[in-house]
């Protein structure tokens, strides 16, 4: 599988790690976990695309575990960010169905897809590669539910 829609999100995926690693810095515990969480499975499609890896092997890595914590702790996500994400938040026209949401649905929408990606792999003989739904499209969309919420994270308040 190739990572070609990938290729156009490098230069502010870059700024947005950066940013991120400063924000986990922070004393609520919950809060930095799910920063880290944000921080590394965007990591991971960075050096997905880098390094041509398989979608089997991105699967496998991407993570949901801070997002289950915080839920099991009933964590309010506002403390990610306030507030609502407003059409100067979406960089990507594909992100344009996401304005008005919170950080809490888009979280939710993040959680559920990498669940499903790692139940489909699950029920397909640990690979996706002979799998009928379009891992491609799923992925490039969680990454760029991945990359509003980083970008709605760093907006200013």
């Amino acid at each position: 599988m190739t990572l070609e829609w990938l290729k156009t999100g490098m230069g502010p995926l870059k700024d947005l790690l950066a940013y991120l690693n400063k924000e986990s810095k922070t004393a609520d515990v919950q809060k930095k976990q799910l920063i880290r969480e944000l921080r590394n499975n965007l990591n991971i499609f960075h050096n997905a695309y880098l390094n041509n890896v398989s979608p089997d092997v991105m699967i496998d890595l991407l993570s949901n575990d801070a997002i289950k914590e915080a839920i099991r702790n009933n964590f309010k996500f506002k403390k990610l960010k306030a507030g609502k994400i407003e059409p100067y938040h979406v960089f990507d026209d594909r992100n344009k169905k996401y304005v008005g949401w919170e950080a809490e649905k888009l979280i939710d929408k993040i959680d559920e897809k990498i669940e499903e990606l790692k139940n489909i792999k699950k029920m397909n003989g640990n690979s996706v590669e002979k799998v009928k739904n379009n891992i491609s499209l799923m992925l490039s969309n969680l990454y760029y539910r991945m990359k509003l919420l980083a970008d709605f994270i760093k907006a200013p308040k």
